[in-house]
């Protein structure tokens, strides 16, 4: 598993729309712990997945991707 460092500007963005990271999890349509490994660098993502909690959360997906 590629390991790399934690998404603060994700959090930061969560935090500042007022989700959990459950809530954020719910309406990107994956699971929390999936949600909380790739907030917290542990875990990659697909395009798809990027999409959607990008949509979520309003930014560009591909900052994902940087």
């Amino acid at each position: 598993m590629k390991m790399t460092k934690k998404r603060e500007w994700l959090e930061k963005l969560r935090k500042e729309a007022g989700l959990t990271q459950e809530e954020v999890a719910d309406k990107s349509g994956i699971h929390t712990a999936s949600y909380s490994n790739i907030e917290n660098g542990k875990k990659t993502l697909s395009v798809k997945t990027a999409k959607k909690i990008a949509e979520v959360l309003n930014f560009d997906w591909k900052d994902f991707f940087l």
